[in-house]
């Protein structure tokens, strides 16, 4: 079984699941495989196929019930029953999924840690962030200050929002797990966030509940 974390609040709850079965073996961990077998053919990449059918065998888990995950014209997804709030994300080798309450906008991402970020910081990253070190390298604040942004677009729901523009972290200091502060300047509103996160030494995961 690859349920990798689990974490359970009173309105919220959250998962991470390791990619690592066949997907034979993720069928049998849930009730009316022939639906999900049909459900993943839409999908010719046997990858593709896998994070589609961890990310309902996660939710399965979490809930410990069977639930319909619809799509909204922009992608986004959510419940079909509408019981709960939800968000995913995934990365190389892992998917992750977030529940909170209904009506109450929840998002998660998850990065795969990796230097590469190097090359894209100066379309995402404003010259009042501050980028600090941790374990001798900057890579994991420059991962967290993107997979944060990208939990506030999630939660967002407003178009045209570039990242480096309408999108600012306040400074923090880079540990293995923490929280910090956010705000968005795209809408009237000016919302702020409060993102929390955790380092592991293949990802970075950050969420935010309403």
């Amino acid at each position: 079984m690859s349920l990798f974390i689990q974490h359970i609040e009173p309105s919220y709850k959250w998962g991470v699941w390791k990619m690592d079965e066949t997907l034979d073996e993720l069928l049998d961990m849930l009730p009316q495989q022939e639906t999900y077998r049909q459900g993943m053919q839409c999908f010719s990449a046997e990858h593709r196929r896998l994070e589609w059918l961890s990310v309902r065998v996660l939710l399965f888990t979490l809930l410990g019930e069977e639930k319909e995950i619809a799509y909204r014209p922009s992608g986004k997804p959510y419940l079909a029953d509408n019981t709960a709030s939800i968000s995913i994300s995934h990365t190389r080798g892992y998917v992750s999924v977030i529940i909170g309450e209904p009506g109450k906008e929840v998002g998660i991402d998850i990065e795969q840690y990796g230097e590469r970020v190097h090359k894209v910081a100066h379309k995402y990253m404003r010259t009042d962030e501050i980028v600090s070190s941790y374990q001798g390298t900057d890579t994991w604040s420059l991962l967290l200050h993107w997979s944060a942004k990208e939990v506030m677009f999630k939660c967002m729901n407003t178009p045209e929002v570039d990242f480096r523009e309408h999108l600012h972290i306040f400074p923090f200091t880079v540990s293995e797990k923490g929280d910090f502060s956010a705000e968005e300047y795209r809408t009237p509103e000016q919302r702020k966030f409060h993102i929390h996160y955790i380092l592991h030494q293949d990802f970075v995961l950050t969420w935010q509940t309403d």
